[in-house]
């Protein structure tokens, strides 16, 4: 790995700081040996004059002796760094910053019979189902999967990584086999349950819905508790436009579409996402729909990242201890082949 090898301190934080003064100490135990190196007796005599003696050495050993110096001090500089306990809050290696591995996510979609309203195109069963494969596919090793809810919930998916089983679900999902009215409470609950324990990292349930709680043995906001209990971040949103739809309505004559209010339990829904620290979103058209979509997306980034980053990147003085035992080789080997003694 590229990071393995780098040396470039000031990119650097570092847990254990106090350690650096060390470095303060290097040029002095240089300095000096420096000085002692000049001031040592020879190991030969000689009987002819300082001139002499002067006109037959070599100064290119003397600075090479100088430059083999100055790396026992990089050595020294790179061997502090390293106990300092070195870390990057922005390496590649160490931590992962895409977060793929260990987010389980649940879709919770309202199949009620006024998810055929048709403000959406074609209606907004429909258009929900698209855009929720589109986010599918953005999607890349989390583990997702699928509650149906209308006047009871189940499990049309559990959290899973193959995709193509997932959005053959997603197509498969209608109101026509569940019983009527809109359990928020229940599907909410199914969707808690469906969550791993295992997950750690983050556990995140998307709800939506075009109605307000009107069946169901648990109330939204005991559900919401329930959700909150276990870790589980809930994102709701809220689908219709404002005022009025054409909406299915159950006539004598089978079921017609009329012009009905849109009625959206915003308050209900926006404290479900509150009370699990998520966020409430209201979708209006298709377009509005995929925006929200984006935007949770990108706001459970930014959570990961700040749940990440609390608990600290661990350090990573591998480029310097590494670069430390490549100089400790090629001085031994320059000391053993240049300086060594024939006995």
């Amino acid at each position: 790995m590229l990071n393995n090898w780098n040396i470039r301190f000031w990119e650097y934080d570092y847990f254990a700081p106090n350690w650096l003064w060390l470095l303060i100490a290097i040029p002095v135990v240089l300095f000096i040996i420096y000085s002692v190196e000049q001031k040592r007796n020879g190991d030969i005599k000689y009987s002819r004059s300082i001139h002499e003696q002067k006109s037959i050495g070599s100064t290119g050993i003397k600075r090479f002796r100088e430059v083999m110096l100055l790396l026992y001090g990089i050595i020294a500089v790179l061997l502090i760094l390293a106990i300092a306990k070195p870390y990057h809050w922005n390496q590649d290696d160490g931590f992962d910053n895409d977060f793929k591995d260990g987010i389980d996510i649940i879709l919770a979609m309202d199949v009620s019979m006024s998810m055929m309203a048709r403000d959406f195109d074609p209606n907004r069963l429909e258009a929900s189902k698209k855009v929720a494969k589109e986010f599918v596919n953005g999607r890349n090793g989390d583990r997702i999967g699928l509650v149906v809810y209308a006047g009871e919930a189940y499990t049309s998916c559990p959290a899973t990584l193959d995709y193509n089983i997932l959005k053959e679900q997603i197509d498969n999902i209608n109101g026509d086999r569940i019983e009527g009215g809109t359990a928020i409470g229940t599907g909410l609950g199914t969707a808690v349950t469906r969550l791993r324990n295992d997950s750690i990292t983050s556990k995140v349930i998307i709800l939506l819905t075009d109605g307000s709680n009107n069946s169901g043995d648990i109330s939204p906001l005991d559900a919401a508790e329930l959700a909150k209990a276990k870790n589980i971040r809930v994102y709701t949103i809220g689908v219709g436009r404002n005022g009025i739809a054409p909406s299915p309505v159950i006539t004598p004559f089978g079921v017609q579409f009329q012009n009905q209010v849109v009625e959206i339990d915003e308050v209900t829904l926006m404290k479900i996402a509150s009370i699990t620290d998520g966020e409430y979103f209201r979708a209006t058209d298709t377009e509005s729909l995929q925006s929200i979509y984006k935007e949770i997306e990108k706001l459970e980034k930014r959570k990961m990242d700040f749940q990440h980053f609390k608990s600290e990147p661990p350090s990573n003085p591998q480029g310097f201890l590494n670069w430390a035992f490549v100089l400790s080789i090629l001085t031994w080997g320059v000391n053993y082949l240049v300086f060594r003694h024939n006995d």
